[in-house]
């Protein structure tokens, strides 16, 4: 039962914009599937799922697929501890960083594959992470913000 949750999990994924718990909780009960919300909670860690920007704010369930990007919680520790701030002005987001860090940060973005992400420029202390739309920089601004914020 269990395998064919998560094959259908994925398969949802894969054709949806899903962006919540609740929303997959649905289309499973929808699919015949009989799910709690702590069951999809340890679906979603078991598949490794990661949620990405999709523009204004909103994210969406993804699979992770090892060797295409990393993961973004091994970019949270350089980020909860080297980022200073992060803040944008149409689709340029500013990173300040403390001394020297700059690059490991804008590598670890570029590491991510983000499809917004246009690319980087780091300094010393300061990255410059382009996007193609201003809605896609604040996006990414508020998600390394929550991340900030939850060290």
């Amino acid at each position: 039962m269990k395998g064919r949750r998560q094959k259908k999990i994925i398969e949802l994924i894969s054709k949806f914009d899903i962006k919540t718990q609740d929303e997959l909780i649905e289309m499973l009960h929808d699919e015949g599937f009989e799910v709690t919300q702590a069951t999809i909670s340890r679906d979603i860690r078991d598949l490794k799922l990661m949620k990405v920007a999709i523009g204004e704010g909103a994210y969406k369930y993804v699979l992770h697929v090892p060797g295409e990007g990393i993961d973004m919680t091994k970019l949270n520790v350089p980020i909860l501890t080297s980022v200073k701030s992060a803040e944008f002005a149409r689709n340029l987001i500013v990173i300040k960083t403390f001394p020297s860090m700059a690059s490991a940060i804008a590598a670890g973005i570029d590491g991510m594959k983000l499809e917004e992400v246009l690319g980087c420029v780091a300094g010393d202390d300061c990255v410059i992470a382009v996007t193609r739309t201003e809605d896609e920089a604040a996006a990414i601004c508020a998600r390394l913000r929550e991340i900030m914020d939850a060290g």
